[in-house]
């Protein structure tokens, strides 16, 4: 894991705990309605003779592995972020001396 170009101060680091468990937490609120929401769909299509509920689950369950994966590994986990905003001001700072 990289570590950052400057120390953090302590507001810093606890804006960036806080933006980071909020994260995890709307992550964890989006899994739980994704099984209530598809348990129901499997009970409605099974109850019926058909078994539709698998699209509408494997359409969303992609969603959702997506979220969970920009939650945990892309900000969360590393510091995929951090390098992509210094790069990101590297590039706008030699930009700035160009011109």
């Amino acid at each position: 894991m990289a570590r950052a170009p400057f120390p953090l101060s302590s507001e810093a680091l606890e804006r960036l705990a806080q933006r980071r468990a909020k994260a995890k937490m709307g992550w964890y609120a989006h899994a739980s309605v994704y099984v209530l929401v598809n348990l129901l769909l499997v009970t409605l299509s099974v109850g019926r003779g058909h078994y539709w509920a698998v699209f509408p689950a494997l359409g969303w369950g992609l969603g959702l592995l997506i979220h969970g994966v920009a939650v945990f590994f892309l900000s969360g986990g590393s510091d995929w972020h951090e390098r992509m905003v210094q790069a990101e001001r590297e590039r706008l700072a030699r930009r700035g001396q160009a011109g």
